[in-house]
This record gives structure tokens, sequence and C-alpha cells, in this order.
């Protein structure tokens, strides 16, 4: 009633104004038409509103459309319409322009943001005043603060007056604080309890020891999650039923406190009375039941049931059929709460790929990019392979980003092209960093690096690391794809000066140079065999802190060996990544051979296992293993001194001083090393909290566990020392750095802890 009223009015005072604004005339043709009073507005603007030209007839009934539709325009607030013999005058007024718009008192939402959505709806320098357009920009600003959980925001514009009929706009906004939650309630929950419901809420009230949680921070659009979080909650538990009957959100009269109650209805509980296949299955029956993993009497969940069909078609697509449609349509038996489930297959047409397109390949060679394809032209298309030939491109190293995409072919329902976008990261390096390792000391590295050398993916690299340990010159090129077949070959040549006392161990020189080439075999997808055969020479030498044990092997073999040595390697490498990788699996066995004939003849088994499995969240947990065993044979009686293993420290076992663990010397009370070794560890990584650095950051809570064993020692698991703590590992231009904090969990008398240890400017 009360709008109707308005409007007539509004009709009313239009009318009024019409009336006045046009003079009464005769009807006469119109010869030409003058616009008079134009300040900011371009007389094209006005005639392309206008509806008259020259030549038409104008009269009274005619002039008030006229006025109505220039007044419509909204840039005029007044109009007058008068005759000079057979012209038309257009006398206009208009509404200021406007000059400037000034924001001040925003931090949640950037100026340039709000000024383009300003810009957008007209409210911009060089627009036409509109007071409407501004009461509409303030209430949409209280809207978005609304919806961010301020709900004291305040906003004041202000209009000033500007020369030549312009105006300054000023808009202050005091945004106030996020409006803590201090309540949520739900009604109508019987089968969770409150606590155990809310606990999957991102809203909430945290802990006393969670400082900077932000849970208490209402938000609209947090609130919208954790409703499907709750709908989820039951819809995988079974209670098909569930529904939110109602959310209220209460505010206090100072707005500074909210108070939720969220009101639902279980409904009864389901359970599975039977699966089914239907449809053109394609697979055989058996193959894709073995993939249906909720069975009578379970049950019934959502989320299990999207994963089967999920997992259905992932299936279907490795026979080519790339857009199966699988559906689960459930029978709902209400009198004994139970569901039959019937999966219908329906595989559509087998697809096959016209042609697999890559582009982004700027500098490395469209060959380089190919020959990573598992999925092959003119063939069935795999979803699987072509996921694998993704995998396979990204841990190449020097392809910053790859993207793929499946388009159909125009005027064909079975054929499709597979287009691979990638985007070239930075492969060639020249390096200079100054660093400090905990076991090494101050170190200087020095390289110049190119891993995929004129675009061809070939690896050559040429490095100089020096440190209080080592002095290390090292020449090495390796070609990926030696042969057609995927034989990759490495040759490498090295110098290699060692102070074994500035490592934590018992004291000696060293001089080793040498030189060795690699061959990598693929044997199938994930798994490689390698084998390496070099040659060295290595001259140990004494000093005044040598120990007696070190002495007198050098008096009873010598100090200057040659070898030969042959290294043959078995690894499984399901890693999506190589390096900070978040899935897979990464077994390898290798066995280290000094030929018979070597001045020295001893072996070297070592195993290294690694399990990542990701979590929700983006985390991932790390589980890793590592055996060593060692031994002379023929004229060498026990495994060389300066081959032992040693353990502790930021690449062992953290806490523990670096190469600190196993046999002690007594005269020095340094660690000897040993012939066998074992090494666990179990790590929980989180997602990089900096943004865009989730590829190069990593942080983590550990668990490390480990040691080593003399020849004269059996192994006894009860030696395993072990800690715990948090780790970062941070990949920088200048290269790595690496810090942990940890503590001994069973450090025993004698045992050296260092609970700070780093390494920066070196390689992990």
């Amino acid at each position: 009633m009360i709008t109707r009223i308005i409007r007539k009015i509004g009709w009313l005072l239009l009318s009024f104004t019409l009336a006045r604004a046009v003079m009464a005339f005769d009807e006469f043709v119109v010869e030409d038409i003058r616009l008079q009073g134009l300040q900011h507005i371009a007389p094209g603007t006005v005639f392309t509103y206008l509806p008259l030209k020259a030549g038409d007839t104008l009269d009274e009934g005619r002039s008030p459309g006229i006025i109505r539709a220039l007044y419509q325009t909204g840039f005029f607030h007044d109009i007058q319409l008068s005759r000079e013999g057979n012209l038309l005058v257009v006398t206009v007024v208009e509404r200021p322009a406007i000059a400037s718009v000034k924001i001040t008192g925003n931090e949640e939402i950037d100026s340039d943001m709000l000024k383009k959505g300003f810009k957008d709806i007209g409210l911009t320098e060089g627009r036409i005043f509109n007071r409407s357009i501004l009461d509409k920009v303030e209430q949409e600003l209280k809207r978005q603060y609304f919806s961010r959980g301020k709900y004291a925001v305040r906003i004041t514009t202000t209009v000033k007056e500007a020369e030549r009929n312009r105006v300054d706009i000023a808009i202050e906004i005091d945004e106030g604080e996020v409006a803590e939650i201090r309540r949520i309630n739900i009604v109508g929950n019987q089968a969770f309890t409150e606590a155990e419901l809310l606990d999957k809420f991102t809203l909430g009230i945290p802990s006393m020891l969670a400082f900077f949680s932000d849970a208490d921070k209402y938000s609209k659009q947090k609130l919208i999650g954790d409703l499907e979080v709750l709908r989820s909650h039951y819809l995988d538990r079974g209670y098909i039923n569930f529904n939110i009957e109602s959310t209220q959100v209460a505010i206090s009269p100072d707005k500074q406190d909210i108070y939720l109650t969220i009101n639902i209805t279980e409904g009864e509980q389901y359970r599975l009375s039977g699966v089914k296949l239907a449809g053109d299955l394609i697979v055989p029956e058996q193959e894709l039941m073995n993939l249906v993993t909720i069975r009578e009497g379970d049950i019934f969940s959502r989320k299990v049931i999207t994963g089967i069909t999920t997992a259905i078609n992932e299936r279907l697509g490795e026979e080519g059929y790339a857009f199966a449609n699988v559906n689960a349509v459930p029978e709902v038996a209400r009198e004994d709460q139970r569901v039959a489930l019937t999966i219908f297959v329906d595989p559509g047409k087998r697809v096959y790929v016209r042609r697999i397109n890559v582009t982004g390949n700027t500098k490395t060679f469209d060959e380089v990019v190919r020959r990573e394809m598992r999925q092959m032209e003119g063939g069935w298309i795999s979803t699987q392979k072509v996921s694998r030939s993704r995998t396979r491109l990204e841990r190449l190293g020097y392809l910053k980003e790859v993207n793929v995409e499946t388009t159909p072919v125009p005027g064909t329902s079975d054929q499709v092209d597979v287009n691979f976008n990638v985007t070239e990261g930075s492969s060639g390096s020249l390096m200079a960093a100054v660093g400090y390792g905990e076991a090494s000391g101050a170190l200087f590295n020095a390289s110049i690096a190119e891993r995929n050398f004129l675009g061809t993916g070939k690896w050559i690299k040429l490095e100089f690391d020096h440190s209080q340990v080592n002095d290390i010159y090292s020449l090495s090129y390796t070609n990926p794809y030696y042969t057609l077949d995927g034989v990759s070959r490495g040759i490498r040549a090295y110098s290699r000066k060692t102070d074994a006392g500035e490592a934590n161990v018992s004291s000696y020189l060293s001089d080793e140079v040498g030189a060795e080439v690699n061959y990598g075999i693929p044997i199938s997808e994930y798994i490689t065999a390698g084998i390496s055969i070099g040659l060295n020479q290595i001259e140990i030498k004494t000093t005044s802190g040598t120990p007696l044990y070190i002495n007198d092997w050098v008096t009873a073999n010598g100090s200057l060996f040659d070898r030969a040595q042959l290294t043959a390697s078995w690894t499984y490498d399901t890693r999506d990544r190589t390096l900070f990788a978040n899935r897979g699996v990464l077994q390898s066995l290798s066995a280290e051979l000094a030929i018979p004939g070597s001045d020295l003849e001893y072996y070297k088994l070592n195993y290294r296992q690694e399990w990542y499995f990701p979590l929700k969240a983006g985390s991932t947990l790390r589980l890793q293993n590592m055996l060593g065993y060692a031994d002379g044979y023929g004229d060498t009686a026990d495994l060389p001194f300066f081959e032992n293993y040693y353990m502790g420290g930021i690449n062992s076992v953290r806490a523990y001083r670096t190469n600190s663990l196993g046999p002690k010397d007594i005269q020095t009370d340094r660690s000897k090393g040993g012939d066998r070794k074992i090494q666990l560890g179990a790590e929980l990584i989180f997602p990089s909290p900096f943004e865009g650095t989730g590829d190069s950051f990593r942080w983590s809570y550990f668990v490390d566990a480990g040691n080593v064993f003399g020849s004269d020692e059996s192994v006894d698991l009860s030696e395993l020392r072990a800690s715990h703590g948090v780790s970062a590992k941070w990949i920088t231009p200048v290269g790595a750095l690496v810090f942990s904090y940890g503590w001994g969990l069973n450090e025993k008398p004698g045992d050296k802890l260092d609970r700070f240890q780093f390494t920066i400017g070196a390689p992990f």
C-alpha cells in the first residue's frame, strides 16, 4: 500500500516537472535542433537518446516523451524545450560530474579492487554523479563486510561540490572488528554428540593453546562450508534423510558477538541390502566388482559410493572409454532401513587419440617432451597413460608447470586431441654460494649446471665444493636417452680431498681421484636397473691426531690403493616428483663391489625404502627405512675403515651430533663407524605456510631412529637411538637451507646431542 502511494506521488511530481519544462507551441516540422547548457556531456551522446530528429513533426503531445527520455538518462536534473521559428531548442542543466573518488579506512578489501567495482557501475572520475548509485555502493560495501563477519562496519559518504559543476566523493570506512563466535548450538542430534560434530567445523571456539587460530572469527562462507561438512558427515554414515532444517545467526547489540544455532533432522541410519552391476560392462564383471568396496550389511555411505563410481570410471578410461557414464542408483526400503544399490555402466564409444599437441616448449625440443609420452597417437585413449605422461614430464625438473586437456575432434564422436601445455622453468644455473654446515663447517660451493643442454634434455655439471671436511672437483654428463629405448648413460670424473677429523670422526686425511660411467636400464614403467663401473685411486694420510687402530691398519695394508668398482642397482619408483614428493613409493637395492684384483677387496649392500601417503589438508606422511651391510673378502679381511657407515646428524638421526653414533675409539672418544647400519624414520609433512612456496619450502614433524654397528658387535635393536622434533627445508636460488630442532628420546650416557642443526648453502 505504502509503495503504491509513493509511486503515485513520484508520477505526479514527474508530470508536474514535464508540464513545467514544455512551453506551449503549435505543431511544426523541426528543421534543426540546438542543445544548450552542456558542459561535460558530448552533444552526440544527447542526440543518441533524443527520440526526435530533424524533419520530424513536433507537437505538445509528443513533447513529454522527449523530456521523459532525457530524464531517464540520469544526466540532467532540469530540461526545457523551446521554439525559435522551426528550430527546436533543448536547454539542459547537467547533473555534476565526478571529479574524484577517495576511499579511506579499508584494510580488509583492496582499494584497487573497490575502485574497479565502482568503475563497472559508473562511480568513477569523469562520469555523471548519480546519488542512487552511491547509495547502492554503500549497501554493497556493508554486504561485503557482513559476509566477512564485520557487522560493526560503518560507512560514511561525503559529497563535496567542486569547480566546473563537479563533485568530490569521499567514502570513509570504519571496518570494526570481526564478530567472534561465542556459542554454536546444534539442535536435533542424537547419533553423534555436539562435540563430535563441532570438531569437524572450521568455525568454533579455539582452545586456549591455539594462540593464532581464527576459528572464532565468523564468516558466512566458512559457515556454508561447515554446513556442507555436517551434511557429508551424516550422508557418509547412512543417514540418507538427513536435513538441515534452519540456521539462525544471532548478533549481540554491540555487533561483536555471534551465536549460531543449527537445527537438524537426522532420520534413520540405512544399511546396504545388496549391490549389483548393470549395463554394458566391457570389462569382466568380476574385475569391476573387485572395485566395489562396500558389501551387504555395511552402512550406506555416499563417500564410499562416489569413490566406487570414480574407480570404475577410471578403469573404463584405461580401456579407451574416456566418456563413460557410471551412476549408482539406490532403491530405498524405508520399512527396514535398507538400500539396494545398482551401479549402471554406460561406457559409450571407445575414444581414439587423433593427435597429441605440445605447446609452450620454446627452448626444449619437441622430441624431448614427446619421448616421455605413454599415450600414443592413433591408439585408444587411456586416462592412466595420459596421467602418467604428465607425471613423467613433471619429474624432468626443468618444466615448471605441465597442464593437459582432452578436446573432442569437431565432427566426430570417437576422437579426441590431447593437448599438453608446458611452462619451462630455469634449467641452467651459475651458482656461487657461501654457507655453513653443522658437520662440514664453513663451505663454498660453485657450479655451472645445465639440466636441459641446448634443449636436448641432457645434463652437464661442473662443480667445486670447499668445506672444512671436503674439497671436491667434479665434472659430470648424463644423457637420459642414450638409446631410443630410454637407456641412460652418465660419465663423471672427480677429485676429492677429505679431512675426516673435521667431521666428528677419527682423524685421518684422504686424497681420491676417479672416473666412472653408469647406465640406467628401464625394465618397466616404474622399475630401473642400473650398472656403474669406476676406476679410482685413494691415498690415506695420518696426522698427529690419528688413532692407533688406523695407524696399525695403514702399517698392515699400505696407504695408496687402486680400485675398480662395480655397482649394480634396482630401483622401483612411483613418486609423483623426485624432489618434495607427495605420493608414491621409492625402493632401491644396490650392491657395490671392489672388483677382485683391486688393491682392496670389499662389498657393500644397501637397501632404501620410502613411502609417501597424502593426507587431508595438503599434508603428507613419509615413512622410510635404510639398511646397509658391508664386509671385506679375499685378501681384505675386514671392510676398510674409510668405507664405514656413520650415523647421527641432520641427514640421519637428527638431534644427535653428526656422525657421533655407533662404536667409539677408546683413545679419542670419536666415532669409528661400522659395517652395518639401520635407519628408520617417520615424518609428517605440512603444507607451506607461505603462499607460492609449495614446491620450494617444506616443514615437518619427524621421528628418527638408527645406529651403526661394528664388525665385532651384534646387531641389537635396543641400541637404536631415537629422536623427534621439527624440520624445515627451503630450496633457494643459492642452495638449500635445512634446519631441524629436536630432542633425543632414549639417549644414553656418552651420547652427544645437538638440538639445533642446520645446513646453509649446500645440497641435501
